[in-house]
Formats: C-alpha cells, structure tokens, sequence
C-alpha cells in the first residue's frame, strides 16, 4: 500500500475536506466506488460525456446539491457545453421540478378527496361561450 491513499470519493474543485463526514468508512467507499464507475471508466460509458454532465447538472437543480452543480457546470464547461445548452438543461430541470409539485399536489388532493377546480367536460348541450341562450 503506498503512503498516498487515493480518495474514496471524488470531490470537485475546492469541495469541502469534511464532505461526507457523516458517512462511515466502509460506506464512503460503496458510494465512492458507484461514482467513480459512473463518471470515471469512459470504456463503460453510454452517454456522451457532455450530455451525462448535463444531466447531472439538471440533476443537481432538482436535488438543491449545490456542490453538486458547481462540479457538474465546471465539467459540462470544460467539455464544450454552450450557453444555450446549458439553458435548456436548466429550463427541462425547472419543468420537472414544477410537474413534481404538480404530481404531488394531485396526490394529496387524491387523499384528501379535494377538488378545488374540477376539469370536468361540459354538459351535452352547453355552449362553449359559457352564455346560455332566452
């Protein structure tokens, strides 16, 4: 074993030394094996490295990791990510996020047998104006 020990899990750029503080040793190495196998051994990889660091970085939006973000924009910046991509990754993450509340507010209206604003279709006959006819 060599006297420099390589980290159990990659951190981006200036991360905090204490990050993961909280996880124990053997449990730093599970998730620092999974990261490194997804983001570091280019032989297995499927995406395209610019387009998997775009998905980290919408990701990371939808998660609130902002040491996440940081080190996903940094790496999609370095890989060639434009502005405009960038963007869009941003607003499909903001999509998501709002069909999310969406998605769970449907939930609980379900559990609470609320229904605030029926989408019901209108009755045969009705006139679509919503103005009835003397």
């Amino acid at each position: 074993m060599s006297d420099t020990q390589e980290p159990l899990i990659p951190t981006a750029g200036n991360a905090p030394t204490n990050s993961y503080s909280m996880l124990e040793p053997r449990m730093k190495k599970v998730y620092g094996a999974y990261y490194k196998e997804l983001y570091y051994t280019p032989e297995r990889r499927v995406l395209d490295p610019k387009i998997q660091e775009l998905i980290s970085i919408a990701a990371s939006l939808v998660a609130k990791c902002e040491g996440c973000l940081d080190g996903h924009m940094k790496k999609a910046l370095e890989l060639g990510a434009t502005k405009e991509e960038i963007s869009e990754t941003i607003c499909i993450a903001a999509a998501i996020n709002a069909a999310a509340m969406i998605d769970l507010s449907d939930r609980c209206a379900e559990r609470l047998n609320l229904n605030h604003f029926p989408t019901t279709p209108p009755a045969a006959g009705a006139s679509s104006s919503g103005s009835s006819a003397s």
